[in-house]
């Protein structure tokens, strides 16, 4: 069994898309990644629909789904109603919060102040617990601050232990939110957390460009991770962001630097393989 956790965020994808993909089409793409064996498909969000309107849908998508799969699902959630929203479907097994150690993006993000978002997580992790469910805290410039704010690791450390230990988060993942990652950042960074919380389940979600992508991905997986968020064909990035959209680690990238290495990888490549295919009735390349 592979040790590797690899999560599939065709959320992530298509949040950022201008035109508004059908929901048939997305049910449909979903559909293929759950038959790969992803340890988790972050497949949408229970957000506003005036500030990420492709997701508005993310209910029905969820009715069209196959379930008969090992992979859990994960939806996006900003606030309560959200979190109500989402808790209120079996099918969905993680709740996904943004929580930025950045108050400039926190506030382009959630429009809450950092403070604010603490006490969020908390009476999310309230509603996680109630349902049986569990929250995964994305650390937001855990990797950098392209704001000119202070980062450190020792930053990110503190509010990794204040997460874990205040109120109960065991699975943190550091987002490289517009591609600013420094490989050696990285590489160090990985370690410090998980001596400091050995109960803590770190991961990496990457925003890069497929010329970095071998660079972090090896930093990462020698630092320590072993699990990572992607995206087929390196599509998405967070439209609340500084720039122009970054998009997320390309699946078939980090897939194709772990089998060069013999790590497996827990998938079952002839149903990626045609996932892959199928991406391109959204995604064009």
């Amino acid at each position: 069994m592979s040790e590797l956790k690899i999560v599939e965020c065709p959320r992530d994808a298509m949040q950022g898309m201008h035109d508004f993909v059908p929901t048939a089409m997305k049910i449909d793409y979903i559909n293929h990644l759950l038959t790969c064996g992803f340890d988790t498909i972050d497949f949408g969000s229970f957000v506003s629909p005036k500030a990420i309107p492709q997701m508005r849908d993310t209910a029905e998508v969820l009715k069209g789904l196959n379930l008969n799969t090992s992979s859990k699902l994960l939806a996006i959630v900003a606030n309560e109603r959200g979190a109500n929203d989402a808790a209120s479907f079996d099918e969905i097994q993680y709740l996904g919060y943004p929580f930025s150690i950045s108050e400039q993006f926190q506030q382009r993000n959630t429009n809450t102040s950092i403070e604010d978002s603490l006490h969020q997580v908390e009476k999310l992790q309230s509603i996680v617990q109630q349902s049986k469910k569990e929250l995964v805290v994305y650390l937001s410039m855990g990797f950098g601050n392209p704001y000119g704010e202070e980062w450190n690791p020792e930053l990110v450390l503190s509010w990794s232990e204040r997460l874990h230990k205040d109120f109960g988060v065991s699975i943190l993942a550091l987002s490289d939110t517009i591609g600013c990652a420094d490989p050696t950042d990285v590489r160090n960074l990985f370690p410090i957390l998980q001596s400091a919380l050995p109960k803590v389940e770190f991961g990496a979600h990457f925003h890069t460009v497929r010329e970095k992508a071998a660079a972090v991905i090896e930093s990462a997986y020698e630092g320590g991770c072993r699990r990572f968020d992607t995206a087929i064909k390196g599509f998405g990035g967070c439209p609340m962001a500084k720039d122009e959209l970054t998009g997320n680690l390309a699946t078939e990238q980090l897939t194709a630097w772990m089998t060069e290495r013999d790590i497996e990888t827990g998938l079952d490549m002839d149903a990626f393989q045609k996932a892959f295919l199928s991406s391109s009735t959204i995604f064009n390349s």
